[in-house]
């Protein structure tokens, strides 16, 4: 049986989001070319808004990634990783989100 393993990598995160409550960007810093222009990254954006605004999960597989995030008040916190990403690192980032957004007084 052969099993086909990735390269160790640091570009862990394809995207961090941050999104209101309407779903609209407030931030979004993509680190690769999975969604290269503005118009592709909205739609992603507004996808992953309208699958995850209503569930109390914290962990979702769209489009073939993994989606942390996470709600505090009227923002929403979205760290996406690849597929075969661990959650739990894309979790701990989305928490360093959270704090920072508080520490703002964006949450």
């Amino acid at each position: 049986m052969f099993i086909s393993l990735q390269e160790p990598s640091l570009y862990t995160v394809k995207a961090i989001l941050i999104l209101d409550n309407d779903g609209d960007r407030l931030f979004a810093k993509y680190y690769d070319d999975t969604y290269p222009s503005v118009k592709e990254q909205k739609a992603f954006e507004k996808n992953i808004f309208n699958k995850t605004h209503r569930t109390d999960s914290e962990i979702a597989l769209l489009e073939g990634l993994t989606v942390v995030y996470k709600s505090s008040i009227d923002l929403y916190f979205y760290v996406i990783g690849s597929s075969y990403e661990n959650e739990e690192k894309c979790r701990k980032a989305s928490t360093a989100g959270e704090h920072g957004g508080a520490v703002l007084g964006c949450g």
